[in-house]
């Protein structure tokens, strides 16, 4: 009782002081509080759906999906333009408690209209975010090259795409600036490997030794679940002066080939020392000093 006594002459006089009327400022305060609970309401449930969302499409292994990206990307996608849109909603509410609003909402369209103009990149920017999300051009996690840039998508916008490269630099690129999209890790991959064997050495052999070691490479069980399919030996494919070139390549999961041709020329290197079949020797340079009586007479 002493609490509401007490609050009650604080309101009494600040209701002389500042000459209002207590019960419109009461009235005031309640519907801004009941705004902003509503407000923090709406962002657990925008929160609670983007959830909900990357755990659908979880399926619980170690292999990162198309469709768990795609869930990944809409899931970050609402979270953004959800918070934006409750706290927007929330702010013009704040503000119809103590001024009617409609004025300043067609005010603000002719603003909006007139930076609209002035502001091309922007809308050309979020209007080439929408399509490239529609159209699912790329989602989180995906490598890509984009504007001369290459990296993991690490965020994408309506505005923009955060790509993080090899080197870790952060590249931030307007989605306007993008005319073309390479997405290295869509579907499958492919991992190339060339072998180069010394000239002299007898292909026919050399051949069947890789063929022989990428079929082991299929059944390790540490490497057989980033493969799709049983990896191929082409043959050869190139003849120089100094090596017989034969390619190997091999399907695979999303963005694993990478690591599959770093493993495979590993032991193709081990396989090959063990079977004694040489490789190329590295190019270099033979320096001759001759005696000085015998550069002389060589200069005669």
């Amino acid at each position: 009782m002493l609490l509401i006594r007490t609050a009650a002459g604080t309101i009494a006089r600040l209701e002389e002081l500042f000459k209002v009327d207590g019960a419109a400022v009461l009235r005031g305060a309640s519907q801004l509080i009941g705004i902003w609970l509503l407000a923090w309401f709406a962002l657990r449930l925008v929160r609670l759906a983007a959830r909900r969302i990357e755990l659908s499409v979880n399926d619980h292994d170690a292999i990162v999906s198309v469709r768990e990206k795609r869930g990944q990307t809409i899931s970050q996608l609402l979270r953004s333009a959800g918070r934006i849109a409750v706290l927007t909603i929330a702010v013009l509410l704040s503000l119809n408690v103590f001024i009617n609003i409609g004025p300043l909402l067609g005010g603000a369209a002719v603003i909006g209209l007139a930076i609209s103009f002035g502001a091309q990149s922007l809308v050309k920017d979020v209007i080439a975010g929408f399509f490239m999300l529609v159209e699912d051009q790329f989602a989180l996690g995906d490598v890509i090259e984009a504007a001369g840039m290459s990296g993991v998508v690490e965020k994408i916008t309506l505005r923009v795409v955060v790509l993080r490269d090899l080197d870790g630099t952060l590249h931030t690129i307007p989605n306007g600036e993008i005319k073309a999209v390479s997405n290295k890790t869509r579907g499958w991959s492919r991992a190339v490997v060339d072998v180069s064997i010394a000239y002299g050495e007898d292909v026919d052999r050399a051949i069947r030794v890789i063929r022989d070691e990428a079929e082991r490479l299929s059944h390790d069980e540490e490497w057989a679940a980033l493969l799709d399919g049983m990896p191929e030996v082409w043959g050869v494919e190139s003849v120089n002066d100094t090596a017989t070139v034969v390619r190997m390549v091999a399907r695979t999961q999303p963005g694993s080939h990478w690591g599959i041709q770093r493993e495979f020329r590993r032991r193709i290197k081990n396989r090959l020392d063990a079977e004694g079949i040489k490789t190329p020797a590295p190019k270099g340079q033979v320096k001759v000093q001759l005696e000085p009586g015998i550069a002389a007479a060589a200069d005669q």
